[in-house]
């Protein structure tokens, strides 16, 4: 009776929880070399932890025979050692395409280690994924609807059982029980049928405790921020505390690393029209303070994505609102950049977009659909004035190129580099300890600049349909400059 009781409260209670992590969009997309094969990684990571990752590579150069996988921890305890690998299945109709699995069995920083077999000789590579349980699972349907007619059977035959016992078990067999026993029996029935609903209240109240609790404790939560105007100029965000990562203080969660040379990037997108856009590094000023004088700003409502990296390699992207009155602000420097787009309600789908400056973009599509859970290869030609394909790429805080997209809801939100969707702070921890991740970091922050091949291109998969807008980020010849596209997305 007991366990039917709290099979039922849970089929009532454990309904879909939401949570952001990367914004809606936690599936991790990673392009890179493993020795002579170019591989295109995805990682589909669960919603429950512990939980199945899954994996789908395809070789996008190379002979690859076979592919064999196995998760491991960036830093810390777990990261040296490694369970058994598992077997990526080839499959039959592409045999440039292999699927895998992986348990994680808790969150924090991976690293999906693959060793690759094929015509050049064995190599490995390293991907890092974020593992977090973003949400629970309802019971099925037909299984709570069994269960309620289950209890409510037992609650009706525990009803009449004790009805029965106290009008009946004084008298004598094939003897009428009075109507004071009948009474008795009723008020019996009565009773018992207020002990069982006070039973099911008071169950249902300490299973929400309960479950609140666990919630709070497994479910990812971003940190909050608090975007403020300081003295009419300066943005100043400040982190609030997160229960989730101090309890994870063991996963190297509560320190913040650069990413990109820089420990906070933060967009801007003014809404409703998503038409003005900043990309902006705050300076920290305190142990959770960031703050930054703001450059030209137009006034409006806008929407702020401030994303941070920690000591692990786990990123974390925190939301905010603020209102901006027209800001003078002081002209744009270093890594700093904005741009200006046609109001979303007024955008069409176009394959080319242009630069403030000249010359522009152009999004090589090639007929390729874009569909929801389809990973892709998003393909950019950067043109010159003369519409011909630019010579004059530099690397842009180390990386050929940056990829913010939005979708109009603002329900997802995605920082992508031609790497892919992880952070670049995890990759180069990856390499310090040791592990080959595929990715030459000749062009990160401090080294050379050198030129670049017109063509950049971002791994990604839109994980839900409706519109989005995407901000293709370069520079060329020491300027910063931002083409803007729109797409729908079908399901």
């Amino acid at each position: 009776m007991k366990s039917a009781l709290f099979l039922l409260l849970f089929s009532m209670i454990l309904l879909p929880l939401v949570c952001l992590a990367h914004v809606g969009s936690p599936d991790v997309f990673y392009e890179g070399n493993a020795g002579p094969y170019r591989l295109f990684v995805t990682v589909r990571t669960p919603a429950m932890i512990p939980g199945i990752a899954e994996i789908e590579v395809r070789s996008l150069s190379g002979d690859v025979h076979g592919i064999e996988i196995a998760p491991s921890r960036i830093v810390g305890q777990g990261s040296t050692n490694a369970p058994p690998s598992d077997h990526m299945e080839r499959s039959s109709a592409d045999p440039s395409y292999f699927t895998g699995r992986i348990w994680l069995m808790e969150s924090g920083s991976y690293q999906v280690r693959m060793e690759v077999f094929g015509g050049g000789g064995k190599a490995e590579m390293a991907v890092p994924i974020a593992a977090a349980a973003r949400s629970t699972l309802p019971m099925q349907k037909t299984l709570g609807v069994v269960l309620l007619g289950l209890m409510t059977v037992l609650g009706v035959a525990l009803v009449s059982i004790l009805g029965a016992v106290v009008r009946e078990s004084q008298v004598e067999p094939g003897v009428t029980p009075s109507r004071a026993e009948v009474r008795r029996g009723r008020i019996a029935m009565g009773v018992t049928a207020a002990v069982i609903l006070g039973v099911l209240y008071l169950g249902n109240w300490w299973w929400n405790a309960a479950a609140a609790a666990r919630k709070d404790l497994m479910l990812y939560k971003q940190p909050p921020v608090d975007a403020s105007l300081l003295n009419a100029n300066t943005l100043v965000l400040k982190m609030g505390f997160s229960s989730w990562h101090d309890q994870r203080k063991d996963y190297l969660l509560d320190r913040i690393i650069p990413d990109h040379g820089h420990l906070m990037h933060a967009f801007l997108l003014r809404l409703p029209e998503m038409d003005r856009f900043y990309h902006l590094h705050p300076d920290r000023t305190a142990q959770d303070t960031f703050s930054e004088k703001l450059p030209a700003v137009s006034r409006g409502d806008y929407q702020v994505f401030a994303d941070i990296v920690r000591e692990a390699g786990f990123a974390d992207t925190m939301t905010a609102r603020i209102t901006l009155p027209e800001v003078a602000g002081q002209a744009l420097n270093g890594d700093d950049s904005s741009a200006s787009a046609t109001p979303i309600t007024n955008a069409e789908q176009k394959t080319t977009a242009s630069f403030e400056s000249g010359g522009g973009a152009a999004w090589m599509l090639s007929g390729q659909p874009i569909r929801t859970q389809a990973a892709m290869l998003l393909r950019f030609r950067i043109l010159d004035q003369a519409g011909k394909p630019a010579t004059d790429l530099e690397p842009y805080m180390g990386m050929a190129g940056h990829l913010v997209i939005v979708k109009k809801d603002l329900s997802v939100f995605a920082h992508v580099h031609p790497s892919g969707s992880v952070p670049m702070a995890a990759i180069l921890l990856l390499q310090k300890n040791g592990a080959n991740s595929g990715e030459a970091m000749s062009n990160m922050p401090g080294m050379a600049a050198t030129a670049l091949p017109s063509e950049v291109t971002f791994p990604y998969g839109f994980p839900q349909a409706g519109q989005y807008r995407l901000f293709v980020q370069v520079k060329r010849a020491g300027r910063i400059e931002t083409a803007v596209f729109d797409t729908n997305v079908a399901p």
